[in-house]
Protein backbone atom coordinates (compact mmCIF):
# COMPACT_ATOMS: atom_id res chain seq x y z
CA UNK A 1 0.00 0.00 0.00
CA UNK A 2 1.60 3.13 -1.01
CA UNK A 3 -0.91 5.76 -0.55
CA UNK A 4 -0.32 9.15 0.04
CA UNK A 5 -2.04 11.84 2.80
CA UNK A 6 -2.47 11.06 3.27
CA UNK A 7 -1.26 7.27 1.20
CA UNK A 8 0.60 4.89 0.56
CA UNK A 9 34.95 -3.67 19.22
CA UNK A 10 35.68 -6.64 17.64
CA UNK A 11 32.91 -7.79 17.00
CA UNK A 12 31.89 -5.33 14.01
CA UNK A 13 34.78 -6.43 12.43
CA UNK A 14 34.27 -10.18 12.74
CA UNK A 15 30.66 -9.39 11.78
CA UNK A 16 31.89 -7.87 8.59
CA UNK A 17 34.08 -10.74 7.67
CA UNK A 18 31.56 -13.27 8.20
CA UNK A 19 29.41 -11.58 5.99
CA UNK A 20 31.97 -11.36 3.23
CA UNK A 21 32.83 -14.80 3.50
CA UNK A 22 28.89 -15.96 3.72
CA UNK A 23 28.00 -13.55 0.54
CA UNK A 24 31.31 -12.65 -1.55
CA UNK A 25 28.70 -11.85 -4.16
CA UNK A 26 27.56 -8.64 -2.16
CA UNK A 27 29.12 -5.32 -1.43
CA UNK A 28 29.77 -5.05 1.93
CA UNK A 29 29.53 -0.77 2.60
CA UNK A 30 30.57 1.23 5.63
CA UNK A 31 28.39 0.98 8.68
CA UNK A 32 25.32 3.93 9.07
CA UNK A 33 23.17 2.18 11.55
CA UNK A 34 22.57 3.94 14.60
CA UNK A 35 23.02 1.77 17.91
CA UNK A 36 21.99 3.53 21.35
CA UNK A 37 21.85 0.69 23.59
CA UNK A 38 23.52 -1.83 21.88
CA UNK A 39 22.96 -3.85 25.30
CA UNK A 40 19.14 -4.31 24.35
CA UNK A 41 19.47 -5.01 20.83
CA UNK A 42 17.64 -7.79 19.53
CA UNK A 43 15.90 -8.72 22.81
CA UNK A 44 12.35 -10.55 22.64
CA UNK A 45 9.75 -8.06 23.04
CA UNK A 46 11.25 -5.19 21.54
CA UNK A 47 9.23 -3.93 18.27
CA UNK A 48 10.88 -3.61 15.43
CA UNK A 49 8.87 -0.75 13.24
CA UNK A 50 9.13 0.69 9.74
CA UNK A 51 9.19 4.29 10.27
CA UNK A 52 7.96 4.88 6.28
CA UNK A 53 8.19 8.60 5.73
CA UNK A 54 10.91 9.27 8.20
CA UNK A 55 13.28 7.23 6.04
CA UNK A 56 13.89 4.63 8.65
CA UNK A 57 13.68 2.05 10.91
CA UNK A 58 14.25 1.47 14.44
CA UNK A 59 13.59 -1.27 17.01
CA UNK A 60 12.33 0.37 20.35
CA UNK A 61 12.05 -1.82 23.77
CA UNK A 62 9.16 -1.15 26.04
CA UNK A 63 10.56 1.76 27.87
CA UNK A 64 10.10 3.60 24.49
CA UNK A 65 13.88 3.94 23.90
CA UNK A 66 15.35 3.58 20.50
CA UNK A 67 17.80 0.62 21.04
CA UNK A 68 18.76 0.71 17.27
CA UNK A 69 17.77 1.92 14.46
CA UNK A 70 18.89 2.16 10.30
CA UNK A 71 17.99 5.09 7.96
CA UNK A 72 18.81 8.98 7.96
CA UNK A 73 15.62 9.54 9.41
CA UNK A 74 14.63 12.24 7.46
CA UNK A 75 12.17 12.72 6.02
CA UNK A 76 13.77 15.53 2.91
CA UNK A 77 16.47 13.28 2.09
CA UNK A 78 16.03 11.43 -1.18
CA UNK A 79 19.54 9.33 -1.32
CA UNK A 80 18.51 5.90 -1.89
CA UNK A 81 21.67 3.44 -1.16
CA UNK A 82 24.66 2.78 1.50
CA UNK A 83 22.97 3.88 5.03
CA UNK A 84 19.62 5.05 3.47
CA UNK A 85 16.28 3.50 3.02
CA UNK A 86 13.66 5.56 1.28
CA UNK A 87 9.65 4.94 2.18
CA UNK A 88 10.33 1.78 3.80
CA UNK A 89 7.39 -0.28 3.86
CA UNK A 90 8.28 -3.19 5.77
CA UNK A 91 10.96 -4.48 8.46
CA UNK A 92 11.45 -8.23 9.52
CA UNK A 93 13.68 -8.88 11.72
CA UNK A 94 16.05 -12.19 11.17
CA UNK A 95 18.67 -14.31 12.60
CA UNK A 96 22.01 -13.19 14.09
CA UNK A 97 20.68 -9.63 14.26
CA UNK A 98 20.02 -9.36 10.48
CA UNK A 99 17.07 -7.04 9.01
CA UNK A 100 15.15 -7.54 5.95
CA UNK A 101 14.14 -4.29 4.35
CA UNK A 102 11.70 -3.13 1.58
CA UNK A 103 12.83 0.28 0.32
CA UNK A 104 9.44 1.14 -1.40
CA UNK A 105 10.47 5.10 -2.43
CA UNK A 106 7.76 7.84 -1.55
CA UNK A 107 5.30 8.68 -4.39
CA UNK A 108 4.81 12.01 -5.00
CA UNK A 109 2.93 14.68 -3.65
CA UNK A 110 2.72 12.88 0.07
CA UNK A 111 2.06 15.24 2.55
CA UNK A 112 4.04 13.57 5.46
CA UNK A 113 7.73 13.97 3.16
CA UNK A 114 9.32 17.05 2.49
CA UNK A 115 10.58 15.25 -1.07
CA UNK A 116 8.57 17.55 -3.35
CA UNK A 117 8.50 15.38 -6.23
CA UNK A 118 8.48 11.74 -5.00
CA UNK A 119 11.70 9.69 -4.65
CA UNK A 120 12.63 5.98 -5.65
CA UNK A 121 14.32 3.53 -3.95
CA UNK A 122 13.17 0.04 -5.41
CA UNK A 123 15.50 -2.44 -3.62
CA UNK A 124 15.80 -4.86 -0.78
CA UNK A 125 18.41 -5.20 1.78
CA UNK A 126 19.89 -7.37 4.08
CA UNK A 127 21.35 -5.05 6.76
CA UNK A 128 23.30 -6.39 10.18
CA UNK A 129 23.40 -4.25 13.24
CA UNK A 130 26.12 -1.93 12.33
CA UNK A 131 24.94 -1.19 9.20
CA UNK A 132 26.40 -3.18 6.66
CA UNK A 133 24.49 -4.14 3.67
CA UNK A 134 25.14 -7.84 3.75
CA UNK A 135 22.56 -8.95 0.64
CA UNK A 136 20.78 -6.73 -2.07
CA UNK A 137 18.26 -7.26 -4.83
CA UNK A 138 17.26 -4.33 -6.92
CA UNK A 139 19.35 -1.43 -7.76
CA UNK A 140 18.76 2.26 -6.09
CA UNK A 141 16.48 4.81 -7.77
CA UNK A 142 15.73 1.96 -10.88
CA UNK A 143 11.77 1.31 -12.16
CA UNK A 144 11.88 -2.01 -13.44
CA UNK A 145 10.74 -5.38 -14.40
CA UNK A 146 13.65 -6.89 -15.74
CA UNK A 147 16.42 -9.22 -13.76
CA UNK A 148 17.70 -7.85 -10.31
CA UNK A 149 14.32 -4.53 -11.08
CA UNK A 150 11.94 -3.92 -8.80
CA UNK A 151 8.94 -1.27 -9.37
CA UNK A 152 7.44 -0.46 -5.30
CA UNK A 153 8.61 -3.63 -3.13
CA UNK A 154 5.84 -3.34 -0.33
CA UNK A 155 7.11 -6.46 1.06
CA UNK A 156 9.39 -9.28 2.02
CA UNK A 157 10.05 -12.38 3.93
CA UNK A 158 12.86 -15.27 4.16
CA UNK A 159 11.79 -18.82 3.41
CA UNK A 160 12.63 -21.59 4.91
CA UNK A 161 15.36 -22.24 1.86
CA UNK A 162 16.66 -19.05 2.97
CA UNK A 163 15.31 -17.50 -0.50
CA UNK A 164 14.01 -14.20 -0.23
CA UNK A 165 10.49 -13.89 -1.16
CA UNK A 166 9.46 -10.03 -2.37
CA UNK A 167 6.17 -8.31 -3.06
CA UNK A 168 6.25 -6.50 -5.88
CA UNK A 169 3.59 -4.34 -6.02
CA UNK A 170 3.51 -2.32 -9.25
CA UNK A 171 4.60 -5.62 -10.93
CA UNK A 172 1.54 -6.84 -9.76
CA UNK A 173 3.57 -10.06 -8.79
CA UNK A 174 4.80 -12.11 -5.67
CA UNK A 175 8.67 -13.44 -6.93
CA UNK A 176 10.99 -16.21 -5.36
CA UNK A 177 14.35 -14.73 -5.32
CA UNK A 178 17.43 -17.32 -5.14
CA UNK A 179 19.65 -15.68 -2.37
CA UNK A 180 23.10 -16.46 -4.71
CA UNK A 181 22.22 -16.11 -8.37
CA UNK A 182 19.21 -14.00 -7.56
CA UNK A 183 17.50 -15.52 -10.46
CA UNK A 184 13.73 -15.56 -10.08
CA UNK A 185 12.82 -18.90 -9.38
CA UNK A 186 8.77 -18.59 -9.04
CA UNK A 187 6.04 -16.23 -9.21
CA UNK A 188 2.29 -15.47 -9.21
CA UNK A 189 0.94 -12.85 -10.79
CA UNK A 190 1.25 -11.46 -13.97
CA UNK A 191 3.92 -8.98 -14.66
CA UNK A 192 2.57 -5.55 -15.28
CA UNK A 193 -0.71 -7.20 -15.82
CA UNK A 194 -3.91 -5.93 -13.54
CA UNK A 195 -6.36 -8.54 -12.86
CA UNK A 196 -8.15 -10.80 -10.38
CA UNK A 197 -8.09 -14.08 -12.42
CA UNK A 198 -6.08 -16.86 -11.96
CA UNK A 199 -2.57 -16.32 -11.38
CA UNK A 200 -2.98 -12.22 -11.67
CA UNK A 201 -3.01 -9.39 -8.93
CA UNK A 202 -4.09 -6.05 -7.84
CA UNK A 203 -2.02 -4.09 -6.16
CA UNK A 204 -0.26 -7.14 -3.46
CA UNK A 205 0.81 -6.10 -0.33
CA UNK A 206 2.20 -8.74 1.79
CA UNK A 207 2.62 -12.11 1.61
CA UNK A 208 3.51 -15.40 4.22
CA UNK A 209 4.63 -18.70 3.96
CA UNK A 210 2.19 -21.20 5.12
CA UNK A 211 2.90 -24.54 6.62
CA UNK A 212 1.53 -26.66 4.19
CA UNK A 213 3.30 -24.36 1.52
CA UNK A 214 0.75 -22.65 -0.21
CA UNK A 215 0.45 -18.58 0.24
CA UNK A 216 -1.46 -16.17 1.65
CA UNK A 217 -1.37 -13.10 -0.29
CA UNK A 218 -3.07 -10.18 0.70
CA UNK A 219 -4.55 -8.41 -2.74
CA UNK A 220 -5.14 -5.06 -1.56
CA UNK A 221 -6.64 -3.87 -4.29
CA UNK A 222 -9.12 -6.64 -5.23
CA UNK A 223 -9.96 -6.33 -1.75
CA UNK A 224 -9.55 -9.79 -0.59
CA UNK A 225 -6.78 -12.32 0.75
CA UNK A 226 -6.20 -15.32 -1.24
CA UNK A 227 -4.54 -18.67 -0.70
CA UNK A 228 -2.42 -20.03 -3.72
CA UNK A 229 -0.87 -23.63 -4.28
CA UNK A 230 2.88 -23.23 -6.02
CA UNK A 231 0.81 -24.63 -8.83
CA UNK A 232 -1.03 -21.45 -8.76
CA UNK A 233 -4.27 -22.75 -7.77
CA UNK A 234 -6.66 -20.89 -5.41
CA UNK A 235 -7.77 -23.18 -2.92
CA UNK A 236 -9.02 -20.52 -0.47
CA UNK A 237 -10.38 -16.46 -0.14
CA UNK A 238 -11.76 -14.18 1.82
CA UNK A 239 -15.14 -13.31 1.44
CA UNK A 240 -16.75 -9.87 0.20
CA UNK A 241 -17.69 -8.86 3.41
CA UNK A 242 -17.60 -9.36 7.06
CA UNK A 243 -19.44 -8.02 9.87
CA UNK A 244 -21.85 -6.43 7.44
CA UNK A 245 -18.79 -4.40 5.64
CA UNK A 246 -17.84 -5.11 2.44
CA UNK A 247 -13.74 -5.85 2.53
CA UNK A 248 -11.54 -2.49 1.27
CA UNK A 249 -8.16 -2.67 0.88
CA UNK A 250 -6.59 -5.75 2.40
CA UNK A 251 -3.27 -4.45 3.21
CA UNK A 252 -2.23 -7.60 5.19
CA UNK A 253 -3.37 -11.06 5.83
CA UNK A 254 -2.13 -13.52 8.50
CA UNK A 255 -2.79 -17.14 9.23
CA UNK A 256 -3.13 -18.06 12.73
CA UNK A 257 -2.66 -20.97 14.34
CA UNK A 258 -6.42 -21.92 15.14
CA UNK A 259 -6.54 -21.71 11.36
CA UNK A 260 -8.28 -18.60 11.01
CA UNK A 261 -7.06 -15.54 9.18
CA UNK A 262 -5.86 -11.98 10.69
CA UNK A 263 -7.03 -9.20 8.39
CA UNK A 264 -5.97 -5.79 7.95
CA UNK A 265 -8.96 -4.38 6.06
CA UNK A 266 -6.99 -0.72 5.52
CA UNK A 267 -9.77 1.37 3.96
CA UNK A 268 -12.34 0.32 6.48
CA UNK A 269 -10.12 1.77 9.22
CA UNK A 270 -10.64 -2.26 10.90
CA UNK A 271 -8.08 -5.36 12.14
CA UNK A 272 -10.40 -8.48 11.62
CA UNK A 273 -10.22 -12.13 12.73
CA UNK A 274 -12.48 -13.88 10.52
CA UNK A 275 -13.21 -18.53 9.86
CA UNK A 276 -12.34 -20.44 6.75
CA UNK A 277 -16.17 -20.32 6.68
CA UNK A 278 -16.65 -16.62 6.60
CA UNK A 279 -17.40 -16.10 9.95
CA UNK A 280 -16.36 -13.10 12.16
CA UNK A 281 -14.44 -13.99 15.08
CA UNK A 282 -13.56 -10.18 16.32
CA UNK A 283 -13.22 -7.09 14.90
CA UNK A 284 -11.48 -3.62 15.92
CA UNK A 285 -11.39 -0.08 14.07
CA UNK A 286 -8.70 1.98 14.79
CA UNK A 287 -10.08 5.46 13.84
CA UNK A 288 -12.87 5.68 17.26
CA UNK A 289 -10.15 6.89 19.91
CA UNK A 290 -9.64 9.74 21.21
CA UNK A 291 -7.59 12.66 18.64
CA UNK A 292 -7.74 9.61 15.50
CA UNK A 293 -7.74 10.70 12.51
CA UNK A 294 -10.94 10.12 10.29
CA UNK A 295 -9.01 7.77 8.11
CA UNK A 296 -6.07 6.36 9.70
CA UNK A 297 -5.43 3.43 7.20
CA UNK A 298 -3.90 0.74 9.49
CA UNK A 299 -1.46 -1.30 7.36
CA UNK A 300 -0.30 -4.56 9.42
CA UNK A 301 -1.80 -6.24 12.44
CA UNK A 302 -0.36 -9.15 14.11
CA UNK A 303 -1.79 -11.63 16.61
CA UNK A 304 0.88 -12.75 19.32
CA UNK A 305 1.61 -15.48 21.18
CA UNK A 306 -0.45 -13.96 24.23
CA UNK A 307 -3.28 -13.20 22.44
CA UNK A 308 -2.26 -9.55 22.31
CA UNK A 309 -2.42 -7.71 18.57
CA UNK A 310 0.31 -5.48 17.35
CA UNK A 311 -0.90 -3.00 14.88
CA UNK A 312 0.65 -0.19 12.45
CA UNK A 313 -1.75 2.68 12.17
CA UNK A 314 -0.05 4.25 9.37
CA UNK A 315 -1.66 7.75 9.70
CA UNK A 316 -2.59 8.12 13.20
CA UNK A 317 1.64 7.88 13.12
CA UNK A 318 1.59 5.43 16.00
CA UNK A 319 2.42 1.55 16.78
CA UNK A 320 0.48 -0.02 19.48
CA UNK A 321 -0.65 -3.11 21.30
CA UNK A 322 -4.20 -4.22 22.20
CA UNK A 323 -5.36 -6.97 24.45
CA UNK A 324 -7.96 -8.82 24.37
CA UNK A 325 -10.45 -6.63 26.02
CA UNK A 326 -9.47 -4.51 22.96
CA UNK A 327 -7.33 -1.90 25.64
CA UNK A 328 -4.11 0.01 24.29
CA UNK A 329 -1.46 -1.54 26.75
CA UNK A 330 1.86 -0.40 24.36
CA UNK A 331 1.77 2.47 22.42
CA UNK A 332 4.60 4.38 20.33
CA UNK A 333 3.82 7.23 18.52
CA UNK A 334 1.82 9.83 19.52
CA UNK A 335 -1.69 9.43 17.86
CA UNK A 336 -2.28 11.52 14.73
CA UNK A 337 0.93 13.84 15.84
CA UNK A 338 3.81 12.87 12.94
CA UNK A 339 7.72 13.90 13.68
CA UNK A 340 11.46 12.43 14.48
CA UNK A 341 11.83 12.99 18.42
CA UNK A 342 11.67 10.64 20.88
CA UNK A 343 8.07 9.06 20.69
CA UNK A 344 7.02 9.96 17.56
CA UNK A 345 6.94 8.21 14.21
CA UNK A 346 5.85 9.59 10.33
CA UNK A 347 3.31 6.90 9.19
CA UNK A 348 4.74 3.96 10.53
CA UNK A 349 4.00 0.82 8.24
CA UNK A 350 4.55 -2.37 9.93
CA UNK A 351 5.19 -3.41 13.89
CA UNK A 352 6.65 -6.75 14.81
CA UNK A 353 7.42 -8.28 18.31
CA UNK A 354 10.96 -9.22 18.21
CA UNK A 355 11.06 -13.42 18.71
CA UNK A 356 6.97 -13.19 18.23
CA UNK A 357 6.49 -15.13 15.07
CA UNK A 358 2.68 -16.25 15.48
CA UNK A 359 1.32 -16.01 12.03
CA UNK A 360 4.12 -15.28 10.04
CA UNK A 361 7.09 -16.92 7.95
CA UNK A 362 9.32 -17.69 10.54
CA UNK A 363 13.23 -17.33 8.74
CA UNK A 364 15.28 -19.75 9.28
CA UNK A 365 18.39 -19.70 12.48
CA UNK A 366 20.83 -18.31 9.80
CA UNK A 367 21.06 -16.34 6.54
Amino acid sequence: MVFTKKRIGLLPIIATLFSALAFSCFTIVLPQAHASGTTDFNQPGNILISDQFNNRVIEVDRNKHIVWSFGSGDPTKCNPGPGAIIGLNDAERLSDGLTLLSGTGIPPNTAESSIPAGCVDNRVIVVDRYGHIVWQYGQAGVTGAGPNQLNVPVFTIQLPNRNIMIVDQSNERVIEVDRFSKQILFQYGQTGVTGSGVNQLNNPNSVELLPNGHLLIADENNNRAIEVTRSKKIVWQTAASYGGLALNGVAFASRLPNGNTLLTDSNNNRILEVTPSGGTVFQYFTNTGQNSMAMPLPTNAVKLANGNISIADQFNDRAFIINAAKHIVFQYGITNVDGTGPDLLNSPYTAFVIGDYTGQTRPPNYF
